[in-house]
């Protein structure tokens, strides 16, 4: 059963993409067959490279996000993904918006799928420093592992 799923923050540099990358791998390890993407709900940072702060954490965790290219959310998303995963409530709301009545995609937050973590956000790292992009990328893998551990409860895997 392949599965796809977007992670969506604000502009797509920070968060979404560590979201996108920890899910993926988290995928492999399972088995899981997914197509993974990753955007966000403003256009500011589209077609640049994630973060490089973004990019250090998860090089320092061995994933290399330093391919992806930002891009903004579009209403053909809602019938492409399965599952359309907001990184905090503000990005939820509007996707929640934006959303088309016919839609497929299954809306949630990331920190949802995490036992005791239901209705929390990833603290968006963007103004901080290295430190606030380790307990970003603590919270997405998290969220990562849940969901992906979930996706292969359901498939039976």
């Amino acid at each position: 059963m392949a599965v796809s799923m977007l992670f969506v923050c604000l502009g797509n540099i920070c968060r979404s993409p560590l979201a996108e990358a920890t899910f993926r791998a988290e995928a492999e390890r399972l088995g899981l067959e997914v197509e993974v993407d990753s955007a966000g709900t403003g256009d500011w940072h589209v077609g640049r490279a994630p973060d490089p702060r973004a990019q250090a954490v998860a090089a320092r965790n061995g994933v290399d996000i330093a391919h992806l290219r930002a891009r903004q959310v579009k209403a053909g998303d809602f019938q492409r993904f399965d599952y359309i995963v907001a990184l905090d409530e503000n990005n939820l709301r509007d996707l929640e918006r934006m959303k088309p009545a016919a839609a497929k995609a299954k809306l949630s937050l990331l920190l949802d799928h995490v036992p005791g973590r239901a209705g929390s956000a990833v603290a968006d790292p963007y103004y901080g420093g290295e430190e606030e992009f380790d307990l970003a990328w603590a919270d997405v893998n998290a969220g990562a592992r849940a969901l992906a551990e979930h996706i292969a409860d359901e498939a039976g895997l």
